[in-house]
């Protein structure tokens, strides 16, 4: 097998964008389908409400195809991008990414599997009759599968970390962007992984891990994240922002999105088996925050990429291409994602707005948009690159 053009591990955000989007999708089933007795929309919720007809059946068809589509190219992409991996790794060019400030685009590739946990449990709760009866069985599986992630992950940072504080050869001329904050979005993707069987889990053992996995890597990542941003916004105003890596702005969405979902997982998990009461008030003022972080660094890089011309230059021009232009896919997701979860767990949970009035659907207007601006976006990235 030959080695494509130009690859190298910032590619697996193709299979990343895919997974989240077909997630994404998922919202849909997650929060418009009646689900009382379990934390989350499955197979014998969804294909009642299915064949009922009405509105919600048009809304579960629509998002059942999607769901599908995308996971479908989330597998074709990841089983591609893990082949040009095997074969980059004997080349030259993989020797020379070792050692410098690239190393750290390896994250990409536990972030990326991380993903695929998530969209195999999406497709099992979905898809597959009475999960909810075994799921107890599955954590233990669930957890093994985010541990290994993490354990990849941390052995790629540890690998970095070391290399650089021995030999002390940073390069800040080429850090005068957010790329480096790669890292923390797979250190919160493995968290966030870990805080599902901590919230959903009524074994006691299993909800410990899953709590105790999320805050060590989600810990990790907050640490990481004083200090990269920090660089990143002072490179950044010594030397101007990389024009190819201006999406790098948007990364702090997708890891607000992580942090955020982990944080109402483990305030629900410490309620059902730690005794600590949750206030519905505290969600509303988690959720509110991150929202609106997310629209100041949103509206931050989209002013940026435009005056300084990338989205003609890497994603209109046929000519330009840049693996980096798909990290443009991740924070639409995320927005789309967690604005959900700010419409439901900040409002209709604290009574401030009635699920499924005019003004549920209104609020939704603005978060469905951004996603089907990303569906447009990355199919023109994955023509472009002919994916």
């Amino acid at each position: 097998m030959e080695l494509r053009e130009k690859f190298n591990p910032m590619c697996f955000l193709a299979p990343l964008g895919a997974g989240g989007l077909s997630v994404s999708f998922f919202m849909y089933l997650m929060f418009l389908v009646p689900h009382a007795d379990v934390p989350m929309a499955t197979f014998n919720h969804i294909f009642p409400e299915l064949i009922k007809g009405g509105w919600l059946s048009f809304v579960i068809a629509f998002a059942l195809v999607f769901i599908i589509a995308f996971a479908y190219l989330h597998f074709k992409l990841l089983i591609l991008m893990t082949k040009q991996f095997n074969v980059y790794k004997k080349s030259a060019v993989y020797n020379k990414l070792i050692g410098t400030n690239s190393e750290i685009t390896l994250m990409t590739i536990p972030l990326t599997f991380a993903m695929t946990i998530n969209v195999c449990f999406v497709l099992g709760a979905v898809f597959v009759p009475n999960l909810w009866s075994v799921v107890e069985y599955m954590f233990p599986f669930a957890l093994i599968g985010f541990a290994l992630t993490g354990y990849y992950a941390l052995k790629i940072i540890f690998n970095y970390f070391s290399r650089l504080l021995i030999s002390g050869d940073f390069d800040f001329t080429k850090n005068n962007n957010l790329s480096q904050m790669i890292s923390i979005f797979s250190l919160s993707m493995v968290a966030v992984g870990f805080a599902a069987p901590g919230a959903m889990s009524h074994n006691l053992t299993i909800n410990t891990i899953g709590i105790f996995g999320a805050l060590f890597f989600s810990s990790f990542a907050a640490l990481l994240l004083i200090i990269k941003i920090t660089m990143g916004f002072k490179n950044m105003f010594e030397k101007g922002i990389s024009v190819e890596a201006s999406p790098s702005l948007w990364i702090i969405i997708p890891i607000l999105t992580l942090l955020g979902i982990m944080m109402i997982r483990i305030s629900f998990g410490l309620d059902h088996n730690f005794n600590s009461n949750m206030s519905k008030s505290s969600l509303f003022t988690l959720t509110s925050v991150i929202v609106s972080l997310q629209i100041i660094f949103g509206l931050l890089g989209y002013k940026v990429m435009k005056l300084n011309g990338y989205f003609e230059k890497y994603i209109e021009d046929s000519k330009t291409n840049s693996t980096v232009s798909f990290a443009l896919i991740c924070p639409g997701v995320a927005f789309m994602v967690f604005g959900m979860f700010f419409i439901n767990f900040g409002l209709v949970f604290n009574s401030v707005v009635d699920k499924y009035s005019l003004v549920y659907f209104i609020l939704m207007i603005p978060f469905v948009f951004i996603q089907f601006k990303t569906v447009i976006y990355f199919f023109k990235l994955k023509n472009k690159f002919s994916l």
